[in-house]
C-alpha cells in the first residue's frame, strides 16, 4: 500500500470523532447560551405571549434538548443541515453561497504568505547575521506584532480612501457586474487588500520560521558534506539545506489553518466581504442556532481538509516519516 494512500486513509478516520465532537459540544454549548431566534425576532419586531408560543412551536424551540439533539443528528444523516430562520432559506444554501467567498480570499492569503513567506525566510537565512537578515528578521517582528484589523484599516485609509487604487469593500462590483475574465478580474482587484492583511502576518511568521531552519541547516553535517563535493552555493541552500527547512513551515501551516479562517471573520467585517466569517456574526446576532451549526460544521471541515492536504504534503517532503498500516 502507498504512503499517500496510507496516511489519508489514517488521517480520515482520525477525522470522525473530530466531527463528531464538535457537533456535540457546539449544539450543547449554544443550547445552554441564554435567549434563542425567538428573543432576537421580537427584539427587533416585538409581539406579546401568543407569537412567542407560536413561534417557538414552529420553530422547534419548546421541545427537550435530547429531543432537538437528536433530531439535529437525523437530519445530518440525511445531510440536511436545517434551515436559517435569519434568512428563512435552508441553511446548506445561505453556508453554501458564501462559502467560496471565504475560501477564494483564505487560498489567496495561504499562497501569498507560504511562498513569499519562504523566499524571504530562505534569503535571510542563507547569510545569518547579515544587513538583508536584519532588515527581514525586523519587518517580520513588526508585521507579526501588528493586529490584523489594524493592518486592514490602515490599507483600507491608505490605498482605498487615499489614493483611490482599491475598491473600498465587497468581493466584486454590484453596481455593474462583469463577466469571463473581467470579472476575474474585478475580483482580485477587490481582494488585494483583503488579502494583503490576512496574509502579511502569516508571511511573517513563515519567514521566521524559514530563517530559523535554514540557519539550524547551514550546521549539519550533510551541508559540510554538500560543500566538499564542490556544489555550487544556490544548489545547496535550495536543494538541499530549504527542503529540510521546509518541514516546520509546512507544519504550521496546518496549525494556522484554523487561525486563518477565524482571522477572515474580521478581515470580512473590516472589508465587507460576504463570507464565512460575516455570516457567523451575522447568525449570532440573530440567534440563529441552526446556521451558526452549520457554520461551525462546514468550517471543521474545511481545516480538516486543510490538514489533511499538509499531512500528505509532509509525508512526502520528509521520507523518514514513518506510516504503520
Amino acid at each position: 500500500m502507498s504512503r499517500a494512500w496510507t496516511v489519508a486513509r489514517r488521517r480520515l478516520l482520525h477525522s470522525i470523532p473530530v466531527l463528531a465532537i464538535v457537533v456535540l459540544g457546539m449544539f450543547a454549548l449554544l443550547e445552554a447560551a441564554p435567549g434563542d431566534a425567538v428573543d432576537a425576532y421580537l427584539a427587533v419586531s416585538g409581539g406579546d405571549a401568543g407569537l412567542v408560543a407560536q413561534l417557538r412551536q414552529e420553530w422547534g424551540l419548546d421541545r427537550s434538548f435530547l429531543a432537538r439533539l437528536g433530531a439535529y443528528l437525523a437530519a445530518l444523516g440525511r445531510f440536511d443541515l436545517g434551515w436559517s430562520v435569519a434568512f428563512s432559506r435552508p441553511v446548506i444554501a445561505v453556508v453554501f453561497e458564501r462559502a467560496p467567498n471565504t475560501l477564494l480570499m483564505m487560498g489567496a492569503a495561504i499562497c501569498f504568505s507560504f511562498f513569499a513567506g519562504t523566499l524571504l525566510g530562505v534569503a535571510a537565512g542563507v547569510r545569518p547575521g547579515s544587513v538583508r537578515d536584519r532588515i527581514l528578521s525586523a519587518l517580520a517582528l513588526i508585521l507579526y506584532a501588528t493586529p490584523s484589523f489594524w493592518l486592514g484599516l490602515m490599507l483600507l485609509v491608505s490605498f482605498a480612501v487615499k489614493l483611490s487604487w482599491f475598491p473600498l469593500g465587497g468581493i466584486e462590483n454590484i453596481g455593474m457586474p462583469e463577466t469571463g475574465i473581467a470579472r476575474v478580474i474585478d475580483i482580485a482587484h477587490h481582494l488585494v487588500l483583503p488579502v494583503l492583511s490576512l496574509g502579511l502576518i502569516y508571511l511573517a511568521l513563515y519567514l521566521r520560521l524559514m530563517r530559523s531552519g535554514m540557519v539550524e541547516a547551514w550546521r549539519s553535517d550533510y551541508i559540510r558534506t554538500a560543500r566538499a563535493k564542490g556544489l555550487a552555493p544556490n544548489r545547496i541552500a535550495f536543494r538541499h539545506a530549504a527542503r529540510n527547512a521546509l518541514l516546520p513551515v509546512v507544519t504550521m501551516l496546518g496549525l494556522q489553518a484554523g487561525a486563518l479562517l477565524s482571522g477572515s471573520v474580521v478581515v470580512e467585517s473590516v472589508f465587507a466581504i460576504p463570507g464565512m466569517g460575516r455570516l457567523a456574526f451575522e447568525a449570532v446576532t440573530q440567534r440563529d442556532v441552526p446556521l451558526l451549526l452549520g457554520v461551525f460544521l462546514v468550517s471543521t471541515i474545511m481545516v480538516i481538509v486543510a490538514n489533511f492536504c499538509v499531512d500528505l504534503l509532509y509525508a512526502q517532503l520528509d521520507p523518514r516519516v514513518a506510516v504503520e498500516d
